[in-house]
């Protein structure tokens, strides 16, 4: 199974880019958009110079809870830059969607409770609400998270949409927002309660 295969078994339709739109910013955004890819893992991220941001991380089903996820998680850390990533909001029929989360948080993200972002799929057509996970060494605010959220969404998200998909994904504005008095929940705190 390649890459992307596993990628695409692991993730929802919804969330994934086509193989074209990842190898594209693969060869022609070689600056910013890497693979790091084991027998046992795949992560895709960006890496900007004030910040990264996790695209796809997937470890095998069979590697889990042996401290590979934490792994790489630290290779990106050791760079001193903000990591910023998109998880789905916790479905409590999909288990992996908790222990994700609950792998995030013993990582040290928070949940950026001030940034709305609601996507429409491509793929599906379909809206689809995801939440912002961060983690930064020098504790960044959200609002510098939503800037630097704008940046990757249009450098990376919307990477030559209309040629490779037929047509364009949303503006950035439309997308996401940044609301201080924003009053969700977090979810790390929901997490904890439903436990």
């Amino acid at each position: 199974m390649d890459w992307f295969e596993k990628l695409n078994e692991y993730f929802p339709i919804h969330e994934m880019k086509s193989k074209e739109h990842m190898e594209a910013l693969l060869q022609e955004r070689s600056d910013v958009y890497y693979k790091d890819e084991g027998p046992e893992h795949v992560m895709m991220y960006a890496e900007f110079d004030s910040f990264l941001f996790i695209d796809y991380l997937y470890v095998a089903t069979s590697s889990r809870g042996k401290g590979l996820g934490h792994q790489l998680i630290n290779k990106l850390k050791n760079k001193d830059k903000p990591i910023i990533l998109e998880v789905e909001p916790v479905d409590y029929s999909d288990t992996d969607t908790a222990k994700r989360l609950h792998f995030y948080q013993r990582e040290g993200f928070k949940h950026a409770t001030s940034i709305g972002y609601n996507r429409r799929s491509l793929a599906t057509n379909q809206e689809s609400a995801l939440e912002i996970l961060y983690w930064s060494p020098s504790n960044q605010d959200e609002e510098t998270i939503y800037q630097q959220m704008k940046h990757m969404y249009e450098d990376i998200h919307t990477y030559k949409d209309e040629e490779l998909y037929g047509q364009a994904y949303q503006g950035v504005e439309e997308v996401l927002s940044y609301d201080q008095s924003r009053k969700t929940k977090d979810i790390f705190k929901n997490l904890k309660e439903k436990q």
